[in-house]
């Protein structure tokens, strides 16, 4: 089958490998769509959270088909699969991107997502993922049926959805809570979205870009402010009466973004972190402490929300046809990854393998 390789940083290439076969408890599956992630982008471009440097060892792997978010068709899977999962042949499915090892401190106390060996699709050689035309759910995965009446790459959509869902979850927003939303990509408009969901008084989201900001409206914003044009800090204190914010997520991935999110937040708010930087950030942690007393929570993959991210989809609540704004085969990794990186010409890429 055709698949695209990683060799290691900005060595990644289209190949012919051995189509994969799915062994006992396993599912082999035909990927329909895939996503490009900005966490593949830094991946490519080799930061140091994946490949390492003076503090911390390599996590990637090479020789490793990328691709972490997905669906598929079920080709294969025997009794012990079908039952386990609920699924069966020619089922639409997605899979969790981490495939927990059961066995760690995290695992048994049911906080999977943490798992210590950490395998998740695309970076790991025990789990292969899903930039291939073909790809296997190994038996430890946790696997999810998906409407298929949604188009191939708006379902991929739900891995990225469930992550977003997974940091509003951690902020514990209040009906009467002004939230900030900064990045408006495929998470941060899954943030409004689900931010939107929880009633808060405002849902503000910010961005530098007048369309990305526009499409955050129709998942929900109440207001929308391009940080090139005007002071967001200012903008919402004067909102909330000099106030400031409840509770910030960011989504953008940027470092300038974590100093204004500090800045906007209320004394007591709640600062959600989800990004994957490509460098060290550097803010003055007296904000956090003595000024304003806030809460700081990350916020990593999306456990528990793949549900209810399936069925926000399937609602139609998000402009999905709008947020997916490329669609290309498989052959033409690169220039997705170059359009991810640019940034301004596409929200979410998906590659279709067929």
């Amino acid at each position: 089958m055709q698949a695209v390789v990683s060799h290691g940083p900005e060595k990644y290439a289209l190949e012919s490998v051995p189509k994969p076969v799915a062994g006992p408890g396993e599912a082999l599956i035909q990927v329909e769509a895939v996503g490009i992630c900005a966490s593949d982008l830094k991946c490519y471009h080799g930061a140091a959270k994946f490949w390492g440097d003076d503090s911390r060892p390599a996590w990637a792997e090479t020789e490793v088909i990328p691709g972490h978010e997905f669906v598929g068709r079920v080709v294969t899977i025997d009794e012990v699969a079908a039952d386990r999962w609920g699924v069966a042949v020619g089922d639409r499915v997605t899979s969790e991107q981490i495939v927990p090892c059961w066995n760690c401190h995290f695992c048994k106390r049911g906080q999977y997502w943490m798992c210590v060996p950490h395998d998740i699709y695309g970076f790991k050689r025990r789990t292969p993922g899903a930039m291939a035309e073909f790809m296997v759910f190994p038996a430890d995965a946790l696997v999810h049926r998906i409407s298929a009446d949604l188009p191939a790459a708006h379902a991929a959509f739900v891995e990225p959805l469930s992550c977003a869902l997974h940091a509003v979850e951690r902020a514990r927003i209040t009906f009467g809570d002004v939230v900030v939303v900064a990045g408006c990509g495929p998470i941060g408009l899954g943030m409004v979205a689900g931010a939107a969901a929880k009633s808060p008084s405002m849902v503000i989201a910010l961005d530098s870009a007048d369309h990305k900001l526009a499409l955050a409206k129709r998942c929900g914003a109440t207001h929308t402010f391009n940080i090139t044009e005007l002071d967001a800090v200012a903008a919402v204190r004067d909102l909330t009466g000099g106030l400031g914010a409840d509770v910030y997520l960011e989504g953008s991935g940027h470092p300038s973004a974590v100093i204004q999110g500090l800045n906007v937040l209320r004394k007591l708010g709640t600062f959600v972190e989800y990004s994957v930087f490509g460098s060290d950030v550097t803010v003055d942690w007296t904000i956090i402490s003595d000024d304003k007393e806030l809460d700081v929570l990350g916020a990593h993959l999306g456990p528990h929300c793949w549900p209810a991210a399936a069925r926000m989809l399937e609602s139609g609540r998000l402009p999905m046809a709008d947020i997916v704004t490329h669609e290309l085969p498989l052959a033409d990794f690169q220039k997705g990854l170059d359009l991810v990186g640019d940034g301004t010409a596409s929200i979410k890429v998906a590659l279709i393998p067929g």
